[in-house]
């Protein structure tokens, strides 16, 4: 990646999308492990909890981006799309793992992508309780500023893969994920957003998922690539409207991980 991006410099986007962490934390902290009214976005239907610090956090990121970048497209769980001619897009899903929010558990974060013509390049996964803040771009990766890498995997049968939810998966997705248990070593679930920031720090080695939004899915691009790893859909290709996101932290074990799920 060059210095600039549409004559707009690289490092001062990648200190505005952190600055937006920080505003988004200073809200949803004081919420955190306290009593907290929670809304349905699915009564009668389901369950998918929002709470009244996923709407604020959002609000406040979206206040600033307005207010610095005014011509730029939004995009967000909680208020929808703000669309633009420009080509920069932000992607922001303020607490990813809403469930985990309000269970009390760390693995939920703040998701904050950046867009440009339509690829996202800069990509910031915030967990401020554990204060733990992996920013990517296409060129690099960090964890509170020290450069992070994936680890290398010399062969599935030592891997570490995670999901967070196996409701999420079709019949035929279940089943393919289940024949990816079978060649590898451990499995973990339940970690949301916090699974691809691990994997992107050498951690584990695989995240599968469906059943996944645009703002799920944006930030965790660019911190995983810029680590070394790859993310795509489950047949290798851009992550579309398929809401399949594939991580692998070593690339050279990919292709065998996509004929394994290609039961799906």
């Amino acid at each position: 990646m060059s210095g600039e991006l549409s004559g707009v410099s690289i490092e001062a986007l990648k200190a505005f999308a952190c600055e937006l962490a920080d505003a988004a934390a200073a809200i949803s902290l004081p919420y955190f492990k306290k009593p907290i009214n929670i809304d349905n976005k699915e009564e009668g239907s389901g369950f998918d909890p929002v709470t009244q610090a996923d709407k604020q956090a959002e609000r406040a990121i979206r206040d600033l981006i307005e207010a610095r970048f005014p011509d730029h497209a939004i995009l967000g769980e909680e208020y929808g799309l703000k669309e633009t001619d420009s080509p920069f897009e932000w992607v922001l899903d303020p607490i990813d793992g809403t469930r985990a929010f309000i269970s009390g558990i760390p693995s939920w974060g703040t998701l904050i992508a950046l867009k440009h013509e339509g690829e996202p390049v800069i990509g910031v996964i915030d967990q401020p309780y554990i204060k733990e803040r992996y920013l990517g771009w296409t060129s690099g990766a960090t964890l509170n500023g020290e450069p992070i890498t994936t680890r290398r995997c010399s062969t599935l049968k030592q891997a570490t893969v995670c999901t967070t939810d196996l409701a999420l998966f079709t019949q035929s997705e279940y089943s393919a994920f289940q024949n990816l248990l079978k060649e590898t070593r451990l499995v973990r679930y339940g970690l949301d957003c916090y699974a691809y920031a691990v994997l992107s720090a050498g951690h584990i080695d695989i995240v599968a998922e469906s059943g996944l939004k645009p703002y799920d899915m944006m930030a965790l691009i660019p911190v995983i690539r810029g680590a070394g790893g790859i993310a795509t859909n489950w047949e290798g290709n851009a992550v579309g409207d398929c809401g399949r996101l594939l991580a692998v932290g070593d690339p050279s074990r990919a292709a065998e991980i996509r004929t394994i799920l290609s039961g799906s």
